[in-house]
């Protein structure tokens, strides 16, 4: 390779030189620059030697440990949703594993934006207020006003972020210091544990226990071990995240739970991050209690919502951090230095759904309560589908997703260091093209064996989406 290389560069700089030379001395000067064929070679051998012993040189240096991934990041290299959702892209499955709608956002919101990006104010397409348009967070604090029974300041108790993942980074990296512990509550989202660790913290975890049996189960049924959860408390504990209604279980807390918690965070002085982006969708008769309003723990907790969660437009990649002053500032400090501040289009156009949706609260006509009663017959009509075929499905209180037990379906499975349900998701996925969530994903090495039977479906899709998932399980045999 390198010789090839030198034939190629003695030839483009001999015609430099002697184009050049030509161009700027008389002929005459010519035969004083003319070098010998074998000099100029030699010449030639020697820069390009140099060049590429240099080059190896810098490459062994970048290649060096010295430049590996941080070591605080370390471990979480993997990401259940880029792998799984590229095996489903790729086998063109039917897709029922990420959380999203497979149908059209409502129209007054996608109206919203379409007045937002189409007005004539310069400011909607300029940089807004980093910690929130302030259209947008006035109209937060008018909605949530009622339900935290309190007076909400738009400008000091509420951030905004890109997502919920924005809102869970910049408040775990507003508060945690290195060795911090920070209690998650399992099932948990899967980026909790690598925000903690990226913080430097202690991810401390304590799952929630089945306590049923039987071919169709409800996620009431799992319960936290209350000794169990006292025990995870200490000196060190600066944080415990709770997420209800719970993806990927559906588990919708009650108020007696959550009191539970609420008593070892005072006792133990502990902050509470409550994930709470499933806030509206809520079935049967449950009802959705936000921790920040039981006695004394509005000073102590940190809730967590969502725009795309709130409206079907996960795309639009919208959050915010509601609580007082002195907690969601850590969360500012952060934003500003990371993100600094989000689309103003889309902050325009979310404000402006909202101011809707406050004028139709308690109307056939509010997508707030709506879209609960639009997914609770796809949640009852999966759930039928999964026990017909021999699943065991797991109903969900609330949230857009349901677990099953799937270990009537296949015994043998291919051998891998992988999970149980990351094996049988690929397979099913290249086999069958069905593509569900394995659920260890969301569980630390320690309790993944609790689920490792269990797969989880996604049923904020379209009927006819979920009746060839149907027809693919019905006809499992064929």
């Amino acid at each position: 390779m390198h010789a090839v290389s030198v034939c190629n560069v003695s030839t483009r700089l001999g015609r430099f030189c002697t184009g050049t030379a030509s161009k700027l001395l008389p002929l005459t000067s010519l035969t004083g620059l003319r070098l010998r064929k074998q000099t100029f070679d030699g010449l030639v051998q020697r820069i390009c030697s140099s060049f590429f012993s240099t080059s190896t040189v810098r490459e062994k240096k970048m290649t060096s440990k010295k430049f590996e991934i941080a070591k605080r990041i370390q471990g979480t290299e993997k990401n259940v949703w880029v792998d799984i959702s590229k095996l489903a892209v790729q086998q063109k499955s039917v897709n029922l594993g990420q959380g999203f709608p497979d149908f059209m956002a409502p129209e007054h919101v996608v109206q919203c934006l379409k007045d937002a990006v189409c007005s004539d104010t310069p400011g909607v397409h300029q940089y807004t207020r980093s910690f929130g348009h302030p259209r947008l967070v006035s109209a937060l604090a008018q909605l949530y006003e009622p339900i935290f029974g309190r007076q909400i300041d738009p400008m000091t108790e509420i951030l905004i972020s890109i997502g919920g993942y924005g809102s869970l980074f910049s408040i775990i990296q507003g508060l945690v210091n290195p060795g911090d512990e920070v209690i998650i509550i399992e099932p948990f989202f899967d980026c909790y544990m690598p925000m903690v660790k990226a913080a430097c913290g202690v991810p401390v975890f304590v799952p929630l226990r089945p306590t049923a049996a039987g071919q169709v189960t409800s996620s009431a049924d799992w319960k936290l071990d209350e000794s169990e959860l006292s025990s995870k408390f200490n000196s060190k504990t600066k944080l415990i995240i709770l997420n209800t209604p719970n993806n990927p279980l559906g588990k919708v807390f009650k108020k007696e739970e959550l009191q539970v918690i609420s008593d070892l965070c005072k006792k133990h002085d502990v902050v509470c991050i409550a994930d709470e982006v499933y806030e509206w969708m809520t079935y049967d008769d449950n009802r959705h209690v936000r921790i920040a309003t039981l006695p004394d723990m509005w000073e102590r907790t940190v809730t967590i919502g969502s725009a795309g969660k709130t409206f079907s437009v996960t795309g639009w990649k919208l959050g915010w951090t509601i609580g007082p002053k002195h907690l969601v500032h850590c969360a500012q400090i952060m934003h500003q230095n990371c993100a600094y501040t989000c689309p103003t289009p889309m902050q325009e156009a979310v404000a402006r759904g909202l101011e809707v949706e406050i004028s139709r609260l308690g109307t056939p006509e509010s997508y707030l309560t709506s879209l609960a009663k639009e997914l609770q017959p796809k949640r009852d009509y999966l759930a039928s589908v999964l026990a017909e075929v021999g699943m065991k499905p797991v109903v969900p209180q609330g949230g857009y997703f349901m677990m099953a037990d799937y270990s009537n379906l296949v015994s043998d499975l291919p051998e891998s260091d992988e999970a149980k349900d990351f094996r049988f998701v690929k397979w099913m996925t290249i086999n069958k093209k069905l593509t569900v969530i394995p659920p260890t994903a969301f569980y630390s090495k320690e309790h993944e064996h609790m689920v490792d039977n269990y797969v989880r479906f996604c049923f904020i899709k379209k009927d006819s989406t979920l009746q060839q998932a149907a027809q693919i399980l019905k006809h499992w045999n064929d």
